[in-house]
């Protein structure tokens, strides 16, 4: 019989758990904390609902959907509004809209003519990415510096907190490295590739649909702990795992055929293993704050129509962007009011997410002052540093990751899942859980059984 052990109960090892329960496969889950989720994380204040993590979900992958439906949550999703689709980038101190398709990017104030035709120059590059190449001189080499610096960086910054320059293209932006791979052309992969994602019902991140639930994000990993029922056991922490000559995994005295660690590679280390994990203490988590402010709708003179305003790097400004919740979801903020969650920090200026709040929260007010009229103080704030947030994918993170896929061959019943595996965001993760729960089905079906043992 099959046994497995989960440690860490975010939204992967959940996901994992659930996926092998409904495959009639014993599991426990482990978590040291109280609550479940991880990062994922809603509070509810003063009329304000914040997410102090992950503000959404996209939905690229069909076994999401299909996920949210034998979960019974199908009912508690919640869209984004249309106005989610605008996107604002900072230049030259004015929050200038991107443009959503070819005819508006000829007319674009984002980008200068030069970098426009630029573009033209892209299908006829004929130089390939190599795996040692960062993201920032892929860009450079087939979009060019404006490019670099008004669209990949502060989309970086928004989504890894990282930089481009150490950023891998390979495995940070998988898929644009395997567009340039497999057709030599970004403009020319965008093209042919939407015909293969429809034959594999996958959607591309800029297509897909994006949404929450009705009582934020925490619904999900609350929804699946819930149908878990006592294989989630919280206030447990792991210390370490011991293989027996018999090949089963002991972990707090009681006996696994298998491990998913499901949790971040810097609490992996604390584990005591008879496999090396050193490695890992190499990946970076930058810090973060997250900065939850409430305000009256007509304090600002921007209208706050769309999802969030990011900003460049070059624009030397304290904040890396901000993200407008109650203009992305319904009841996010009390009538008459807006919400706006503001990100500091990352690998771009790390030292700035440990300032003490007063400092970070003045030096945020000031941003928004410039760049989006604002003329009040905040009726609300609430403010989460997160000192190690998301792994950095640079380059050379192969090395990493090859050690992952060493210590899975060497050590049978071992599997590594989650946001420093198989891409970070809430997506990615979901998806890892559920994959990482099928090859351990798939591998019942295939291999003799190897049946948890006994202390001796």
């Amino acid at each position: 019989m099959r046994k497995v052990a989960i440690i860490g109960a975010g939204i992967t090892g959940l996901a994992a758990a659930f996926e092998l329960k409904t495959r009639g496969i014993e599991c426990v889950v482990f978590e040291a904390s109280e609550r479940v989720g991880g990062c994922i994380s809603t509070i509810r204040e003063e009329g304000f609902l914040v997410e102090r993590g992950p503000n959404s979900i996209l939905d690229t992958h069909p076994n999401i959907g299909k996920l949210i439906a034998r979960l019974g949550l199908e009912g508690n999703k919640l869209p984004a509004k249309p106005e989610a689709n605008n996107r604002f980038i900072v230049r030259d101190g004015q929050p200038i809209a991107l443009p959503t398709s070819p005819p508006a990017l000829i007319s674009s104030k984002a980008f200068s003519a030069k970098a426009k035709l630029r573009l033209l120059k892209e299908p006829f590059i004929k130089s390939k990415s190599n795996e040692q190449e960062s993201l920032a001189d892929f860009v450079l080499r087939r979009l060019g510096r404006e490019f670099l610096d008004y669209a990949i960086n502060p989309f970086v910054s928004g989504v890894y907190a990282g930089r481009p320059e150490e950023l891998s293209v390979a495995r940070a932006f998988p898929k644009l490295y395997e567009l340039e791979q497999d057709y030599g052309s970004l403009i020319k992969g965008a093209i042919k590739g939407a015909k293969e994602r429809k034959k594999r019902a996958e959607t591309a991140s800029k297509d897909a649909r994006m949404f929450t639930f009705d009582d934020g994000m925490e619904v999900l990993p609350n929804q699946l702990a819930e149908k878990l029922g006592a294989a989630v056991r919280r206030n447990t922490p792991v210390a370490g795992l011991t293989q027996m000559k018999d090949g089963a995994w002991d972990l707090n005295g009681e006996f696994f055929s298998d491990v998913v660690l499901a949790l971040p590679t810097h609490a992996q280390t604390k584990l005591a293993t008879p496999f090396d994990l050193g490695v890992f203490d190499e990946i970076y988590y930058p810090p973060v704050a997250s900065v939850s402010l409430g305000f009256g709708v007509n304090d600002f003179r921007h209208q706050l129509n769309g999802f969030g305003m990011l900003i460049p790097e070059v624009e030397n400004r304290f904040s890396l962007g901000a993200l407008f919740p109650s203009s992305i979801f319904e009841g996010r903020a009390p009538g008459g009011m807006a919400l706006l969650t503001v990100f500091v920090g990352g690998a771009r200026a790390p030292e700035r997410a440990l300032m003490n709040e007063e400092e970070i929260v003045a030096n945020v007010l000031k941003d928004l002052r410039e760049l989006l009229g604002l003329d009040a103080e905040p009726d609300y704030r609430n403010i989460t540093i997160w000192p190690k947030a998301i792994p950095q994918y640079v380059v050379g993170y192969e090395n990493q990751l090859n050690h992952m896929k060493k210590i899975e061959t060497e050590f049978a019943g071992v599997h590594f899942a989650g946001h420093y595996r198989d891409g970070i965001s809430v997506s990615n993760s979901i998806v890892s859980g559920l994959d990482v729960a099928e090859r351990i089905a798939e591998e019942i079906n295939t291999t003799t059984q190897r049946t948890p043992g006994t202390a001796s």
